[in-house]
């Protein structure tokens, strides 16, 4: 006899990693319409696992926060295999703003890591737009910041935040699809929803998003002051500034270049700094005195 699958179970895909945490959580909600948030990488293993635990129901809908590999490349082939829709808020570039549209079009970020350049939902979902069955309800919150088609999804009191929350780690921002001003837009907008636990797709849940919601910004601030002390010294570029300000092991460097070349694209948008030249990937800052 085949029974009816919990109301909300948690697959966890096989890609641990420096970035990734334990693997990519992939949610099933719904006894008998399930919707699938975030089927993960088109791995044949953990799609069989999302087969298996949504049996004695069936996958309705499969919805993916971003567009990035490690989220979305599975998407395609869970489609398939059920006949659900895919629901995002669009292909990859979608969402970026003027800033970051125009330095991508430059060619002056590189970055790029990890995008899905091949994800296109089937249908598409704005900000504030629910989705409905008779068992659940959805609604998408557009959160910007680590991906500028970045959606979370609430449920009940809680919100399946992506990658913008994590307990474990801060998330990576990498222009031009990361974007330090729209990433505080995000954490704010979180904050404002009030819910009583986040769901990342990366780790455990957040019982406390109000605090680790402070921790992150928090750290964010420290890294601004960091930076800005550093370029005291002198002018330097992103790679030079996380090597002075990150003690991490050289393998994460990269990550952390990225991130710092987003607080200085943000911070140059202030007016707080500029680059020597043209605003690139490498560009030379100095400190606007």
């Amino acid at each position: 006899m085949t029974h009816a699958p919990k109301a909300l179970q948690t697959i966890t895909a096989a890609n641990p990693s420096p970035l990734t945490g334990p693997g990519t959580n992939s949610f099933l909600l719904g006894r008998d319409q399930i919707a699938v948030i975030d089927p993960g990488p088109d791995l044949p293993a953990h799609r069989a696992a999302i087969l298996a635990a949504a049996a004695g129901g069936r996958i309705t809908h499969i919805l993916v926060t971003h567009a990035h590999l490690d989220h979305s490349q599975g998407a395609h082939a869970l489609a398939q295999a059920t006949g659900a829709p895919i629901f995002g808020f669009g292909p990859a570039e979608a969402g970026r703003s003027q800033i970051m549209q125009r330095l991508a079009q430059d060619g002056a970020l590189a970055g790029g890591e990890g995008i899905d350049r091949d994800f296109t939902p089937d249908i598409l979902l704005g900000d504030g737009e629910r989705i409905e069955t008779p068992e659940w309800s959805l609604t998408a919150l557009h959160t910007p910041g680590h991906f500028a088609g970045h959606l979370s999804f609430q449920w009940q009191d809680e919100i399946f935040c992506g990658d913008v929350v994590m307990g474990w780690s801060s998330t990576l921002i990498s222009p031009p699809d990361g974007d330090l001003a729209e990433y505080y837009h995000a954490l704010a907008r979180l904050d404002a929803a009030g819910a009583a636990r986040l769901r990342p797709a990366h780790g455990d849940p957040i019982d406390n998003p109000a605090a680790r919601i402070a921790e992150l910004l928090a750290h964010r601030q420290l890294r601004t002051r960091q930076i800005l002390q550093a370029l005291a010294d002198g002018p330097a570029n992103a790679a030079e500034l996380a090597a002075r300000i990150y003690d991490i092991p050289p393998a994460l460097q990269p990550a952390a270049t990225r991130n710092v070349l987003a607080h200085l694209i943000a911070l140059t948008e202030e007016g707080q700094l500029r680059p020597e030249n043209a605003l690139t990937h490498d560009a030379r800052f100095h400190l606007n005195r």
